[in-house]
């Protein structure tokens, strides 16, 4: 009889650390939506933990299902490949999850419970064969980062305005920074080079090199902020396009040491450098919670 996993391994699948994006995606689209959270605090907390242990939960482990060959040679001490998640449970646990992100979706109205299938979809297309979508760093990149930015982003714009579609502004904002995420995803691809490349994987460090690649990823998530800033301008708000300034200024200084090391300091980055990203994304959103 097939063992069942530790409820640490089952945790571990999931990968909590993954889902604060999301999760802050979805408060800015609480603050851009200029909605009052006073009597939305159960749709607030319940949209929350869709939008992280679950929605992007079941990413994570729908991922080390079907990525258990490629951690065996990158991360072999994860759950799957280390044997703490024996035989399919990975898998069980995947379908499973995707269910319960479905069934919350639904009772959250018909808007978030499209929005969820929408991710839930990219997520499965992401990792499984035949698509495979992380096979190509462009277009794999390009589904993560709209997932964990765009759509919790506008879902809880939706939530907050009791249905309504998100004003244009807000769309800008979020696929705005749904583009400069790509740049973040593709650092992260940089720990699993050796595996990515020995299995197929596409990556973008693999296609074009470690270096050529971190050009690429500092590039975009800087147009996405001058984009932004460009947009603050425009909407009348000087004060808050001038702090999402200084916190590029920031991120350039950063990314001019990062591109020296790349293959070393990608992480150092993500832990500095990525902060400042995403408080310009709150900034933008108090920003244009005024706009009529």
């Amino acid at each position: 009889m097939e063992r069942r996993p530790a409820l640490p391994a089952m945790l571990e699948l999931l990968k909590p650390v993954t889902w604060f994006p999301p999760m802050w995606a979805f408060a800015c689209g609480i603050v851009s939506s200029g909605a009052s959270p006073a009597g939305h605090w159960g749709l607030i907390v319940a949209g929350l933990i869709l939008a992280g242990p679950l929605i992007c939960g079941t990413s994570q482990a729908v991922n080390d299902w079907f990525d258990r060959h490629v951690d065996a040679i990158n991360e072999p001490r994860r759950p799957i490949p280390s044997g703490r998640m024996p035989g399919y449970w990975g898998f069980y646990i995947a379908v499973c999850w995707t269910v319960v992100s479905l069934a919350v979706a639904a009772m959250l109205g018909t808007w978030v419970f499209v929005a969820s299938l929408l991710g839930m979809t990219l997520a499965w297309l992401y990792s499984a064969p035949p698509l495979r979508l992380k096979s190509n760093g462009w277009w794999g990149n390009s589904a993560v980062a709209l997932c964990y930015e765009a759509v919790p982003w506008l879902t809880a714009v939706v939530v907050m305005t009791g249905g309504h579609l998100p004003r244009v502004e807000i769309i800008a904002l979020a696929l705005a920074y749904s583009f400069g995420a790509h740049g973040i995803m593709t650092l992260n691809d940089f720990k699993s080079v050796q595996g990515d490349r020995r299995m197929g994987v596409g990556s973008l460090p693999v296609r074009l090199g470690v270096r050529e690649a971190a050009r690429v990823a500092c590039a975009v998530m800087i147009a996405a902020q001058i984009a932004v800033i460009v947009l603050l301008f425009l909407w009348s708000r000087p004060l808050h396009a001038g702090v999402v300034v200084a916190l590029l200024i920031g991120q350039i200084v950063m990314m001019t040491r990062l591109l020296r090391r790349p293959a070393e300091l990608d992480v150092w980055y993500n832990a500095l450098g990525v902060p400042l990203y995403v408080l310009g994304m709150m900034i933008s959103a108090i920003a244009v919670r005024s706009l009529s």
